[in-house]
């Protein structure tokens, strides 16, 4: 349902606007309205990474099954997060592209350790960590839960947003739409 949710909101964003191709000048307001849903869908996905970090550390032998994607949410909150200015060699600073997906750190060969997702700063969610229960299987299926949650929040997030980060929320809608189907029907248990 969310993917078809986003799939028509992605053909939404995707079409609006004017057709001549021509670009007027972003409205301050719409530029911070951006800026707040993007910041707002990091969170979303952020919290995602903490509810997998928190099932990995209570049940590390599901890390096969688990890290890839842990691994792909790590990358939706780098793709989600703000540029960060880096320095240029004479000192300035110039801003540069977020990470890409390329360049996120590969899976942890044991569980990963908490906070340590490619793009986590740390400045995200807090609080006490998620609550896990002490069955993988219910922990699972309680992870494939906040997929469906964090998959409806882009989806519902993406009808607000300027196309080209429509489309990024469409995306990441969908990815977590896929990753609910694996952990509740895509592995054998």
């Amino acid at each position: 349902m969310a993917v078809g949710a986003a799939a028509g909101g992605l053909l939404t964003a995707c079409t609006d606007g004017d057709d001549d191709g021509s670009r007027g000048p972003t409205s301050a307001a719409a530029v911070r309205a951006a800026k707040a849903l993007r910041v707002k869908s990091a969170g979303t996905s952020r919290e995602l990474l903490r509810q997998y970090d928190a099932v990995l550390a209570r049940h590390p032998d599901q890390a096969t099954r688990l890290t890839p994607l842990r691994g792909a949410v790590a990358r939706h909150v780098t793709a989600l997060s703000p540029p960060q200015p880096s320095k240029k060699k004479d000192g300035s600073a110039k801003p540069s592209p977020s990470s890409s997906a390329s360049s996120a750190p590969s899976a942890p060969s044991s569980a990963p350790s908490l906070g340590t997702a490619a793009g986590d700063t740390g400045g995200g969610a807090s609080g006490p960590a998620p609550s896990v229960p002490a069955d993988p299987g219910a922990a699972i299926r309680k992870l494939a839960a906040a997929e469906r949650r964090a998959s409806d929040a882009h989806a519902d997030a993406l009808v607000h947003a300027p196309p080209e980060l429509a489309r990024l929320l469409a995306s990441l809608a969908a990815a977590d739409a896929a990753h609910a189907y694996l952990l509740t029907e895509g592995f054998s248990s």
